[in-house]
Formats: C-alpha cells, structure tokens, sequence
C-alpha cells in the first residue's frame, strides 16, 4: 500500500548531480537535516559522466600558483561575450560565490580539487579573458573508500572510458594519447591498466575515479559521512505549499516530507522531456547526453508552484558534437567529440563537402555553427574528415589511437574508410567534387601551417587543443596519407541552458521577479546565468556547484 506517513526534516533536495548533492552536503554540515530525493536508483546524474571540470574564476588553486585572475578581469570577459544577456545580480553571485565554494569544499567535506591551471577560456580575442587558473577539477577518488555504497554511484559511460576506466584530461590524457611513444607514458598507462584490470576483478568496476565520476563519488562520501538520508527510486509529485511558501514535497509514494528550511531543486534540466516546458525552443535534431531521468521534472514542480521560466538565452541548450555508436547489443549511444576537433589534420565538412566552423573552436560553437549552415527543413549532419597518420596519432571519436585497431570500428560502419577522398565521400554521402575542392584548399595552406577561412590555432584556447609537437601551428595539418576516414557527426547536448528564473541566492522566482519562500533551484534546472553561451569548459559544473552552495547557505542560515 502506499505510505502516508509525514517525515519532519529541514532540507529537501531534489536530484542527486553535482548541485543537489553540493546542496545536501552544504545544507547538512551548517547543521540541518537533509533529505535527498532521487528518482533513479543511482546517484551522481549527469554529473557522474561529465568531463568533471568546473569553471571557476578566483578559486585559490590559482591563487597559491601565482596567477593574477582578477574578479574584475572575469566580469569583463562576461560582458562582453553575453552583451545583453549579463545578468549583473546572479554574475555577480557566481563571481564571489565560486572561489568561496572551492574554499569551504575543501576545509570542511572530502571534496579536493586540482588546478587546470593551463587551460584558457575559449574565446581569448575578448577583453578579460583568461589565460589560465580559471579551472579546477576533482582529485581522484579512490571508490574503495565509499565501501558498499560504491553500488550507489553512477557508472562512467561506456562511450567515454576505456572498459569502464576513466582518463582524465591533463596528463593522464596525455599519457594515453602517446604510450607508443614515450617510457614514461607507457610506464603510467600500464600503471593504471593494471590497476583497474585488478579492481575489475576484484570489485566489478573501476574504482580509481577521475572527472565526474570523481567529483560525485567525493561529494556523496561527504554527504553519507554528513548524515544526508538518501531516498533512490522515488519522485516528488507536488511541492507542499502554506501561505505562499514552499514548506516540502509530496512524494509519488504518498510519503510527505515537511521542510522546515524549504525545498532545493536540482533534477538536471529537461533534455529528456518528451513535452518541453512552455516558451522553451529545444530543436528535436539534438541528441542528448544527460542521463535519461533528466525530463525537466524540477521546472513542472517550480511552475505548478507559481515560479517563472527563463528562456530568452542566446541557446537553449548547452551544445556538443556527438557520433551514434552502433553498439551490438543495444541502440546506438552518443559519444562526444570534445579532444580530437582541434588536432591538426581533421576538417568537419557539410553534405556538400564545405567546411563551415572553426573546428578548433569549443564544442558549443561547433553545433551552433553547424545548426546555422543547415538549410531549414533538413537533418543537420556533418562529417570529420582525416587520413591515416591522423587516425592512429590522434584517434577519431570512440576510435583510439594506435596500437590499439580501427578495422573493428570499421566493419560496424561507425568508422567510413577509402582509398581515395572522392571514395570516402561516395562512401558517406558527401558531394565528391565539393570535398576534393575542400581538401586540395585546406592542403594548400595547412602546409604552411595556415587556415585562412576559419583561422584555427590563433587564440590560446585552440593551441592547447591542438598537438604542442606539431609545428609551425599545432592545430592545422595536411590531410595526405591513404587510407582516409570519416565519421558522421550530428548535433548533441550536455544540458539545457533554459530553466527556472533565480536570483543570486539561488531563490526561485515569479513572474514580477518577486522570489518564492522556500523554493531555490540550482544545476541545470535553473537558468544558466551565462545567458545561452559557452565562455569556458566548466561552465555546467561551476554554476551547479556554487548556486548549490549558495541556494544551502541562504536556505540554513539566510544569508
């Protein structure tokens, strides 16, 4: 039968991603019972299958390195890349409420991070842009101390580890994108190798955890050590109203937890919807990478209880270039193109065979670029384009560099493959006579190390996606050695950009932008308050950490 029973508590989070289990920790340690509410039976959402970087201007990590990242350079940056977007008030909350985070993460629970500290924003021809420190990412976990409660976290994807063993940009990348062609780095790949080969044994799953998977794994060890009550396979059906105040939430078991201190919701957005939220444009060519749970659940409960939907960002969504991996066991499953982009030697091209981006420029611009070329009322497509030396330096897509082979991924047809470029195109679909002349373009003046249309490898953020061994521009090269390869790639999403109106405590708000009592909203089920666009890597899991922070500390304490 189901419960009637009534749960007095302080906190009620709903979602258990980076923002609802930064709430619950945040909320728990200043002293509040907390329930979380998820409705799967995993925890970490997307955030467990995240690249785990979070941007971050200001955070100490930098500080203590030496790098002069000024607040105001950060704001600078901010304005004049979302123009009329800049909302001054939730900016500025994130601005100073960032590097406080990472502080008080780090004094008072399990979550420690490193510094990215070469990592630039994407677009560095604008004023205040940083060159480096702006980035911190989770240190490795080791899963083993999480005990039993292991089996609550989020597997990584299969499409982004390698057997289920995650690699983490940086280093560790490195390591694995050159173990054919330095000691050291075959020395720390057959490290690691063996270590997950033993905790597959042994545990059934990796347990040397990096990115997202790192990230969620250390915030729900500080969570279970914080006395949070996780409530898995169980949904909110209502939000609990009294005077015009958000006071708990009634669950589809009939269970109704009271919250003294109010309701945080951080369910992961609505890129799963299957009907979008009114005023909402999320164009159905998107192929999402979100954990199928996120269905916009948190918005329907936000606006049953009066609160207002932003949805005049720049995008709706926070774009990616995904391929459909033709798995034979199951539907084909998105991977996405987030490294090889900007190596020298691939080109993305149109049906036609044109180039039509920058490609070195951030996964976001790729597909907004790409959704701009496709003529209205076609299927937006494109293709990247290598030859052999690219392939098995580089890799292309869930395609690894050598030693490991590529004829596998070829005789599943994810991987198109030809003698000839003119072949490749007839192979994919592709005009033949376009893609010659794109080629023998691109050829002429990669040569010498020059991309005159798309101008690839001129800021900072493009060099560090290119190869820093190849001269004399580390993002552009010929497309020369037979056999050549192609893999189709069409638009994808992280999350969605569109969401709940708050405001720089993270209270959800009304139509005339008065804030609801005892409502906060945080992750992705919150407007971004970057407005629609993508300044760096991180700009999911920063906002989701800090307004998570933000939304527990006013809940608890009201400030």
């Amino acid at each position: 039968m189901p419960s009637t029973q009534t749960i007095q508590t302080d906190i009620v989070v709903i979602g258990s991603g980076a923002a609802g289990l930064a709430a619950a920790v945040i909320a728990a340690h200043l002293g509040a019972r907390v329930h979380l509410i998820e409705k799967s039976d995993l925890i970490g959402g997307t955030s467990a299958w995240s690249g785990g970087w979070i941007w971050c201007p200001g955070n100490p990590h930098a500080a203590k390195a030496g790098y002069e990242n000024p607040r105001a350079a950060a704001e600078t940056y901010l304005r004049a890349l979302l123009g009329n977007h800049f909302d001054p008030e939730r900016i500025g909350a994130f601005l100073d409420g960032a590097p406080e985070m990472v502080g008080f993460f780090e004094t008072n629970t399990s979550l420690a991070f490193d510094g990215g500290f070469p990592i630039p924003d994407t677009y560095g021809h604008l004023p205040g842009a940083g060159l480096g420190g702006r980035s911190v990412i989770a240190k490795p976990f080791d899963g083993r101390k999480l005990g039993r409660n292991i089996r609550l976290l989020r597997r990584p994807l299969r499409e982004t580890s390698f057997r289920g063993m995650t690699i983490q940009a940086g280093a560790d990348l490195r390591a694995f994108m050159t173990l054919t062609r330095s000691f050291s780095a075959f020395r720390h790949v057959t490290k690691r190798v063996l270590r997950h080969v033993f905790d597959l044994a042994f545990h059934g799953r990796g347990m040397d955890l990096r990115n997202g998977n790192a990230l969620t794994a250390r915030l729900l060890h500080s969570a279970l050590e914080k006395g949070v009550t996780f409530r898995l396979g169980t949904e909110a059906l209502e939000l609990l109203t009294e005077a015009g105040r958000v006071s708990g939430v009634l669950l589809t078991d009939g269970t109704r937890l009271e919250a003294r201190n109010g309701v945080i919701l951080a369910t992961g957005g609505f890129p799963h919807a299957q009907t979008l939220p009114e005023g909402t444009s999320l164009t159905s060519a998107l192929t999402p990478l979100a954990v199928p749970s996120a269905t916009g659940g948190g918005l329907t409960l936000a606006t049953d209880a009066g609160a207002a939907l932003k949805t005049d960002q720049s995008q709706p969504a926070a774009f990616c270039p995904v391929s459909l991996v033709p798995w034979p066991d199951e539907t084909p499953k998105p991977f996405p193109h987030i490294i090889e982009r900007g190596k020298p030697g691939l080109i993305g091209v149109l049906p036609n065979g044109a180039r039509f981006c920058n490609e070195g420029l951030g996964y976001h611009d790729y597909v907004e670029a790409l959704l701009a070329a496709t003529p209205k009322g076609e299927k937006p497509r494109s293709w990247l384009v290598c030859d052999h030396r690219f392939l098995r330096r580089y890799g292309l897509g869930i395609v690894r560099p050598a030693p490991l082979p590529w004829q596998p991924w070829a005789r599943m047809g994810y991987l198109k493959t030809a003698p000839t470029i003119e072949a490749l195109a007839e192979t994919c679909g592709i005009s033949p006579e376009g893609l010659r002349a794109t080629v023998t373009e691109w050829n002429r003046s990669a040569s010498q190390g020059e991309d005159p249309a798309f101008h690839r490898g001129t800021t900072p953020y493009m060099r560090l996606q290119g190869d820093p061994e190849h001269g004399p521009n580390p993002c552009v090269a010929p497309i020369l050695k037979a056999p050549f390869f192609a893999v189709e790639v069409i638009p994808g999403c992280f999350g969605t950009f569109a969401g709940i109106a708050a405001n720089g405590h993270a209270q959800a708000l009304r139509a005339d932008g008065a804030p609801i009592e005892g409502l906060y909203a945080a992750g992705a089920d919150a407007a971004s308050p970057f407005g629609g666009f993508y300044p760096a890597g991180g700009i999911n899991l920063g906002p989701a950490l800090t307004f998570g922070y933000l939304a527990a500390r006013h809940a608890v304490t009201g400030a």
